[in-house]
This record gives structure tokens, sequence and C-alpha cells, in this order.
């Protein structure tokens, strides 16, 4: 919705008749249909995928979720994939290093295995997806309920800068591809940076959501926060409390998000501020503003106020008519002086 820059007295003149409008239109019109969502199609069992890839169990952690490898640049960092063949067939499993990053809604991707042709996004400087090494056991032949192990390297360059690298170590057979995180952080200090950008509101009523761009412009992932505030002409507006997003920021990404909010009002002028945190970094904000109007009602005012103006210039274009017609002289006589004309009385008493 566009913002409207007027004064605030005009805007409270205009959000009063509308509001007035809308109480008076309220009762004779007819109740919201709420839309029915066509019923979800069963999930279909999941077939069985004939193998698997994790880390190897090891140490005090028998079971990992993904890698975590830290050390200094120059230094070789080590660590084991294993892949279980759950199949009564021989699987060759293709290793190889991905670099990891945000797509534009947030989610977590990898880069294919070979650049895009004729540059683009794919063909950007390799990150820390091309400093994992399995060697000789990139391509594993595994017996059918079998479970491997294999052995890889992390080679960080000298000259990398400190913070997060995210990547990732894919597994691909079969016509399938299995990635596990690798969360690597080069040592050296460490900044956590966030910027809240491109605030703005979408839609109307219960579907209203805002819009906005989280920027890390730091060196670490980050976990966010986001609340919003709003105020109207009126007082606050309901807003939303901070709550955790499903979206792990990594460094040097932006992401394109929206925030639903069920408590936008009907009618108002309102200022919205976002605040976005995250462990580490300082708070960051950004403001907006929109006006809220029932275009529909407000349509139906404008319509019924342009009627009642043509009713009413139509009267007294008719009433002008008549006086004019009414003052005029008969035709072939003469007007007679004013100082002529017999006095005009006014009538009282009731009549006979």
């Amino acid at each position: 919705m566009p913002v409207l820059h007027t004064p605030t007295s005009v805007k409270r003149l205009c959000t009063a008749l509308l509001a007035a409008a809308l109480l008076s239109g309220a009762a004779g019109a007819p109740a919201a249909t709420a839309a029915t969502a066509a019923p979800a199609a069963p999930a279909a069992p999941a077939d069985e995928p004939g193998w698997t890839a994790e880390p190897a169990a090891g140490g005090a952690a028998p079971t990992r979720p993904y890698f975590y490898l830290a050390g200094p640049a120059g230094t070789v960092l080590e660590d084991r994939l294993a892949l279980t063949n759950t199949s009564d067939r021989e699987t060759t499993v293709t290793l190889r290093g991905a670099d990891a990053y945000n797509t534009a809604d947030g989610a977590l991707a990898v880069r294919p295995a070979a650049p895009a042709a004729g540059g683009g996004r794919n063909s950007a400087a390799p990150g820390a997806g091309s400093w994992i090494s399995f060697g000789a056991a990139a391509t594993v032949k595994i017996p059918p309920r079998t479970r491997a192990v294999v052995p890889f390297t992390v080679t960080v360059p000298p000259a990398s800068l400190p913070g997060d690298h995210p990547a990732a170590v894919i597994a691909a057979a079969d016509g399938r591809e299995a990635g596990v995180r690798v969360h690597l952080r080069v040592g050296g200090p460490t900044l956590a940076a966030l910027t809240v950008e491109d605030v703005s509101v979408r839609g109307r009523g219960a579907r209203t959501v805002v819009a906005y761009t989280l920027v890390n412009r730091g060196n670490v992932a980050l976990a966010p926060e986001l609340a919003l505030r709003a105020e109207g002409l009126f007082g606050e507006v309901p807003g939303r409390t901070a709550r955790a997003l499903p979206v792990e920021l990594l460094p040097g990404q932006r992401v394109s998000l929206t925030e639903p909010w069920p408590g936008a009002p009907v009618l108002d002028d309102v200022a919205l501020t976002l605040t976005a945190t995250a462990p580490g970094a300082a708070p960051a904000g950004a403001t907006a503003s929109a006006w809220f109007v029932p275009w529909g009602i407000a349509a139906g005012l404008g319509t019924g106020l342009l009627g009642l103006g043509g009713v009413v210039l139509a009267a007294l274009l008719l009433v002008r008519g008549r006086r004019a017609r009414g003052g005029a002289a008969p035709a072939g006589e003469e007007p007679v002086p004013a100082e002529d004309r017999a006095p005009e009385h006014e009538l009282t008493g009731a009549s006979r």
C-alpha cells in the first residue's frame, strides 16, 4: 500500500469519516465467508533410500548431526564420513565438497558440482567446499549390507579470513544426493552484525504481511529473532513480540522474508518499526509506514457522496430556474417599475 503523505489533521478527519461509514455499512453488509482450503492429499510412503551418509561416530559423541571443524588459517583438519549400504546389491557412491549458501527465501542450499557455463552465480570464487578432499576415496564401492567409513581432509588456505565458512559433504549414488553440513570456523576475530532493509506492507485484513530483507554483514552465522511494533493515529496497534525466525543466516548472505501480521488495523495510518536481534549482534531496526483503508466501503461512500452532490446540484439549478422564470415579465408586456408595484402583504390568519 503506498504511503500517503498528508497533514495529521486531514488524516484524522478522513479516518473519522471512513470509520463512521464503516460502522454504518457493517450492519447491512453480508458476513465474510471464510475460505476453505482443499484437503491435503495423503503423504506417499517414503521409498527406502538404499544407502545413507552421516558423520562417523567417535569420541564422546556417538552420533553427530553435522561436522564441526575449527582451526587457524593454514592448517589441515581431518574427519570421517560413514556410508551405509542397506540394499542387497553393491552401491557406488561419489563424494565431493560443496559451498553452502542461503537461497533468496532463507533456505540452505549447496553449489552444484560443476560451474554453470558462461559465468553467473555458480561460477563465483570457490569457498570452503573446495577445501574438502577425499583423495583416492572420492568414489567408493560399498558391498550389500555393509558400512564403510571414509576419511577426508579440510585444507584451510593460509590467507583465509576468520569466521564461519559454511560447506557440506555431498554423497551421490543411484541418481540421489545426500548432504551433510560442515560447520567450519577459521580462528581469529569474529563479528556478528545484522541489518534490516526494504520494509513494506502487503495484503489486508488477516492476510496482512510485512515484507523485509535481512542481511548478515558479519563473519559468523546468525540465528535471528524479529519483533514488530506499530503506532497508529489513535495509539499503539497490536504488533508481534520477538520470535525466532526459522532461518540460519550465513555470513555475507541476504534473504527476503515476510512476517504475518494478523493484528493489522482495518482503518488507520500506521508507523511500523521492525527490530531484528541475534546472539552477539547489536539490535537492528528499520521503519516504514502504511495507510490502511477499507477500499470497498470507501468506494461506496465516495459513490454515495457523489450521488448526493449531484442531487443537491440539480435541486439548486431547478430552484434558480424557477426564480428566473418567476421574475421575468410576460411576453408583450412592459415591466412594471418598482415604485408603481402594489405593496406585498404577509398573509396571516386561518384560511377560509
